[in-house]
């Protein structure tokens, strides 16, 4: 027979066994005073026990995490939209922030002031090492890891309407990666405007990369000396070259060591592009055909 268990209401005494003793050993409390203590039904029926505890947190670690993965999938191709309209905007940004400084506005703003969409404005491509234009590339998955694009040998770059590009730049900072948008004008020499952001750079110092006023430094700068590519540099202590330089953060020396670099590096892969398309603007001036009016047109010139 299956032994049940019978505490003492007096004093808590267990019994085990078939029945309640006639007197509590410990109390003398007589039979009456012995209740039966209900088997238990397993080992998760004890609410206050261990196995029932862990057993809980565990499901409800799996039921959130099962919400938060649902709710995950449903927003991602709405994040994914978000980050993609970022991108474009700060590329159009990148060619119309001076514009939009000199306006005392806000680059956004300008940009939907004028009416101008990415899509209609610019367009995109990859080019190869020598720079010359691939086929199916998606350049906005290459900007994911523009470093990796860098190394694969694939360059993403943004041609505006009005004959500007836009080069995207990658680099490192103090505290992590900083990245951005170079937009040259049509010489392919002139700083048109930069968009800068970063990971984590401390606010006040290495972050001001980020700030239309630091940005604006930049515009009008030039990345070539002559023949020779040399970039836009950020100078501890001011800038010496006008032309070439600009002013370092003042205590962001690692991320102004940064900026300067990402900027050389990442440009340097768009030279073959660059130099082809300043020799084609030269010699577009030098060789323009000079137009020969005829005799009569002189004469009716004259007349």
């Amino acid at each position: 027979m299956a032994m049940k268990k019978f505490v003492c209401k007096v004093c808590g005494h267990v019994h085990e066994g078939t029945a309640a003793p006639d007197i509590c050993p410990v109390c003398k409390a007589p039979a009456s005073e012995f209740a039966e203590q209900p088997a238990k039904k397993g080992m998760f029926s004890d609410k206050n026990g261990n196995p029932y505890i862990i057993m809980y947190s565990t499901i409800m670690v799996v039921v959130v995490a099962t919400l938060l993965a649902v709710a995950a999938l449903g927003l991602q191709s709405r994040q994914n939209a978000n980050m993609l309209n970022e991108k474009k905007q700060a590329i159009l940004q990148s060619l119309f922030a001076a514009e939009a400084a000199a306006a005392d506005t806000d680059a956004s703003d300008f940009i939907a002031g004028k009416g101008l969409a990415y899509d209609s404005f610019i367009e995109a491509s990859v080019l190869d090492a020598e720079g010359r234009a691939t086929e199916g590339e998606d350049v906005f998955a290459l900007l994911g890891d523009l470093k990796a694009s860098f190394d694969a040998g694939k360059y993403p770059i943004f041609a505006a309407e009005d004959g500007r590009v836009v080069i995207p730049v990658t680099g490192s900072g103090l505290w992590g990666p900083v990245w951005g948008y170079v937009a040259l004008e049509k010489d392919m020499n002139t700083v048109a405007g930069i968009v800068l952001d970063h990971k984590g750079e401390t606010p006040g110092l290495g972050a001001e990369i980020a700030t239309p006023k630091f940005q604006s430094y930049f515009v009008g700068k030039k990345i070539f000396k002559g023949d020779e590519f040399v970039s836009v540099k950020l100078r501890k202590g001011g800038a010496q070259d006008p032309e070439h330089e600009v002013d370092a953060i003042s205590g962001g020396t690692k991320p102004s060591a940064g900026v300067t670099a990402m900027l050389y590096n990442s440009m340097e892969h768009y030279l073959p592009l660059l130099e082809a398309k300043r020799k084609a603007a030269v010699e577009q001036v030098v060789f323009a055909p000079v137009r020969d009016e005829s005799n009569e047109e002189n004469v009716e010139n004259n007349e």
